[in-house]
């Protein structure tokens, strides 16, 4: 599996994978849950704000250059997001919702930055235990989970790195010219990961 795993020494980093999976859980229902008021986007912006400040993630200033790369990643999400929104809803309700959305995708993300896969894949797996007296494998559901945890930071670093490439070869921006790349870089991702669990035997 793709990791996006950055080594630090932050209180996240430190933190047992456990513990760190629900405190993130909850901080993201929490700005989810935010009702669509205009203050509750500049709440989730701060929230956001403050934990990759104290994430320790080494980047030099103070966590904002991986937050700046992080939300620069989900770009189309939120252009996508505010289209549609704006259409059907009115701009205000557009602002606020996709800044809800975007605040707790950035949030989750920090799970895989700061979280090694093995540890998040062990702390599930011990957390979903109960489940084996129903005839579930806990192990099964455990990398499911984890999988789905890693997949939205893989496919925004591979939208970054599409867009990076663009720019390089002097390409035009446009939907055609991304969506191409970007499909072709998600389907090898997926054949290369299922290749990897049929490899450990998983069906």
């Amino acid at each position: 599996m793709l990791s996006l795993y950055r080594p630090g020494d932050g209180l996240l980093h430190r933190m047992p994978a456990g513990p760190k999976l629900s405190l993130l859980v909850m901080l993201v229902l929490a700005v989810s849950l935010l009702p669509t008021e205009p203050w509750s986007a500049v709440m989730a912006a701060c929230t956001c704000l403050l934990v990759y400040m104290f994430a320790g993630l080494r980047d030099g200033m103070l966590g904002l250059r991986v937050l700046g790369t992080q939300l620069w990643a989900l770009k189309w999400v939120v252009a996508l997001m505010l289209v549609g929104q704006v259409i059907f809803l009115g701009p205000l309700p557009a602002v606020l919702n996709t800044a809800r959305v975007v605040a707790a995708l950035l949030l989750a993300a920090l799970l895989a930055l700061t979280t090694r896969v093995t540890a998040l894949l062990d702390a599930v797996e011990r957390g979903l235990a109960p489940l084996a007296a129903l005839r579930i494998d806990p192990a099964r559901v455990a990398l499911m989970l984890t999988i789905t945890l890693s997949t939205l930071p893989v496919m925004g670093r591979f939208a970054h790195d599409v867009r990076e490439a663009q720019r390089a070869r002097g390409a035009r921006p446009g939907v055609r010219t991304f969506a191409v790349p970007y499909l072709v870089m998600a389907l090898k991702h997926a054949n290369e990961l299922g290749d990897a669990l049929a490899a450990r035997g998983v069906r």
